[in-house]
């Protein structure tokens, strides 16, 4: 099975149905999608975990108390320990990859020291571990009805409150997940 639509820079909203841990009632961000997979980061789980204990294990000092309480998002069951920042803004750190008009995701140390010192992006949203999908494997799993998918919006992705962000993405295609059921059919 080939690609036949790039989803960079979409929501994945998982269907009621959709029953791995990893990804119930998540919304995930497309930040790669090729013949070769796909890479997204799940925006809507948190950790207990803030920038400060990342901060802390990097020996970053001088953190600003607003820096310091910044939730940490698990991004995804694929390399937990790496972090990943998405962020908006034209701002490029060592090692940005720009994915859509004024999106960008980070992984190098040098935005979390600015955003340490109150000098990072705006807008972001910091995650430990990704997503991933091999060749096909998420062209089968949209096949299979496990998500619903459409295009991001910057403002679910950095200012809607983690909790609403699954049925927000949702209902950008008219969708109340409450309405969907959890049972799986075919006709």
């Amino acid at each position: 099975m080939t690609v036949t639509t790039d989803l960079t820079n979409h929501f994945l909203i998982a269907m009621p149905s959709l029953a791995d841990p990893n990804f119930s009632r998540t919304v995930t961000y497309v930040c790669e999608h090729t013949e070769e997979g796909a890479m997204g980061i799940v925006i809507n789980r948190m950790t207990d975990l803030q920038l400060a204990d990342i901060l802390d294990q990097m020996d970053i000092e001088d953190i600003r108390p607003e820096a310091a309480e910044i939730p940490i998002y698990n991004g995804g069951p694929v390399q937990g320990e790496r972090g990943f920042v998405l962020h908006a803004g034209e701002q490029r750190w060592d090692s940005t990859l720009p994915i859509a008009d004024g999106i960008s995701i980070t992984t190098s140390r040098d935005i979390l020291e600015a955003m340490a010192h109150g000098e990072g992006p705006d807008e972001f949203m910091l995650a430990l571990g990704y997503a991933g999908w091999m060749a096909s494997q998420l062209e089968t799993e949209l096949a299979d009805n496990a998500w619903l998918s459409g295009p991001a919006d910057k403002q679910i992705l950095f200012s809607t409150p983690s909790t609403d962000r699954w049925q927000a993405a949702a209902s950008l295609l008219g969708v109340d997940m409450n309405l969907l059921s959890g049972s799986v059919g075919h006709a």
